[in-house]
């Protein structure tokens, strides 16, 4: 399912014009993405919970050469699927 699969579904099941369901989906994000980088955990009852997780510095190998080269540190997103939702795709 793509973003645009989603805002027909959501235009579709919640009698909306297409418009009006892209604006509360890409809102849903932008709130979903500021929480993150704030630095919060953004727990969806049900479904599953994303966070930031820290990633240090490190040594790699470039995989063409085997030459070192420094991977700077960065901050990944992480979701942890629900129990719930785990239990629903079985």
């Amino acid at each position: 399912m793509t973003k645009a699969d989603l805002i027909e579904s959501l235009a579709r099941k919640a009698d909306l014009l297409r418009q009006r369901a892209e604006e509360i989906v890409n809102r849903l994000f932008d709130d979903i993405v500021a929480a993150l980088k704030n630095g919060d955990k953004v727990n969806l009852s049900g479904f599953g919970t994303f966070s930031v997780s820290e990633r240090k510095a490190r040594t790699g190998r470039n995989p063409k050469t085997g030459a070192a080269i420094e991977i700077a540190s960065s901050r990944a997103v992480k979701f942890k699927a629900s129990k719930t939702l785990k239990e629903s795709l079985s």
